[in-house]
């Protein structure tokens, strides 16, 4: 029998399926929000609300944006002749917030892991091959996370871009292995862009 009110604990549930949220993180945002003004609560339930309706994909680099083409796609002081690969849309502003990239994205959504059924068909990998076909492009940065999958990833790439003969590197071996690049501090990511090095 729990002493929890059904309400508090239906939250607390629902916060501890979020990433990076225990049950007593759970907990204690369930009841900060218990104790919040409505206002908050009501601005918070409608920006929940507006998430998935108001956000689409870019259809050039794939991350999430509220605008298709996205304003990085859009702005043309971007240099479009490098391409930086990541896994999932929230690398994007872990490498934006460097202020030491000033290229285009792609992102995959996901990198390779057959023990789960993710093969090539299944990222965007086909779409970005498609985009270096133009002439445009020079160099293709491979940002993927530094583990298993995101190895694969960076190799099953590298071996797809050869024949059009585009210069491929990867960040530099300055973070740790296991880590998400989400995660990984503004210094390291900077570096590792810097450091870039072909394979």
């Amino acid at each position: 029998m729990t002493l929890t009110a059904e309400p508090i604990a239906r939250l607390t549930q629902a916060l501890s399926k979020l990433p990076g949220i225990g049950p007593k993180s759970a907990q204690r945002l369930a009841y900060h929000l218990l104790n919040s003004q409505d206002a908050e609560i009501e601005e918070l339930a409608q920006a929940l609300l507006q998430l998935k309706g108001s956000l689409t994909l870019c259809s050039t680099c794939f991350n999430v944006s509220g605008t298709d083409p996205c304003l990085i796609c859009q702005d043309s002081r971007r240099d479009r002749s490098v391409i930086c690969v990541v896994e999932r849309p929230p690398d994007v502003p872990s490498i934006e917030r460097t202020a030491r990239f000033n290229g285009v994205y792609h992102v995959l959504h996901g990198a390779l892991n057959p023990a789960r059924g993710i093969g090539p068909d299944n990222l965007r990998i086909r779409e970005l091959l498609a985009r270096l076909r133009d002439g445009v492009v020079r160099e293709v940065i491979l940002a993927t996370n530094p583990n298993v999958e995101g190895e694969a990833t960076t190799l099953y790439i590298r071996q797809a871009v050869a024949p059009l003969g585009i210069r491929v590197t990867r960040l530099a071996r300055g973070l740790p292995y296991g880590a998400d690049l989400e995660y990984a501090d503004d210094i390291t990511l900077s570096q590792a862009i810097e450091a870039r090095q072909g394979f």
